[in-house]
């Protein structure tokens, strides 16, 4: 099985939107082993199903759902529970795999372990997602570090929002990485619109790091 898991610098940073774009690039499935917030008026895996026009068939249902729109551990606590990495499996697809985490690289999962640690059990490549605009390039880089740190993958970076040409290069170069994709401010969010994205970088070069 093939897959990536997808991170961002910070929550918010537009991760489920590059998810969606991923899941059809790749024709992949949809995975958000951890999601949060499931009394808000949508999930991000409806979210998805909703944007990429996506079948029942191409989304796997999380493997801890917390009501709160809180990081993990906190919306977990609220509950009276607490997520163990021991309780994650990779599920069985014989599709391409898109895992979305929840928040940004080091966002506690319980008092021990972070979102970094649940990326190390699945071992796969890593996308980042990142902001194109000002202070991008600090939180990337620091991101990168801690992903490298941790033994992991990095597929590339995936940059959204306004095009920054600046910021593009200076993440490349300081991070050396590689831009996956740079999604722009979509008029419209839909599966046509998605499509019409390319990636600046071959999809079958991803999994290579």
């Amino acid at each position: 099985m093939t897959g990536f898991f997808i991170t961002g610098t910070d929550t918010d940073v537009g991760k489920t939107v590059a998810s969606a774009w991923a899941v059809l690039q790749l024709h992949g499935v949809y995975w958000k082993p951890v999601q949060s917030g499931i009394e808000e008026s949508e999930t991000d895996s409806q979210f998805v199903a909703r944007v990429a026009g996506l079948q029942k068939e191409r989304l796997l249902k999380s493997q801890v759902e917390l009501k709160a729109p809180l990081s993990p551990d906190q919306a977990a606590e609220l509950e009276n529970t607490e997520i163990k990495l021991s309780d994650f499996t990779l599920p069985a697809t014989d599709r391409p795999l898109v895992v979305e985490g929840a928040g940004g690289v080091m966002v506690p999962l319980n008092k021990k372990e972070m979102m970094i640690d649940l990326m190390g059990k699945f071992n796969l490549p890593v996308i980042l997602v990142a902001r194109s605009g000002l202070g991008t390039i600090n939180h990337s880089l620091l991101s990168i570090s801690a992903l490298r740190d941790a033994g992991l993958t990095i597929a590339g970076v995936i940059l959204n929002g306004i095009a920054n040409e600046r910021n593009r290069a200076a993440i490349e170069r300081f991070g050396s990485v590689r831009i996956l994709a740079e999604l722009p401010v979509f008029a419209r969010l839909d599966k046509a619109s998605l499509m019409a994205v390319l990636p600046s970088t071959p999809i079958e070069e991803w999994a290579a790091g």
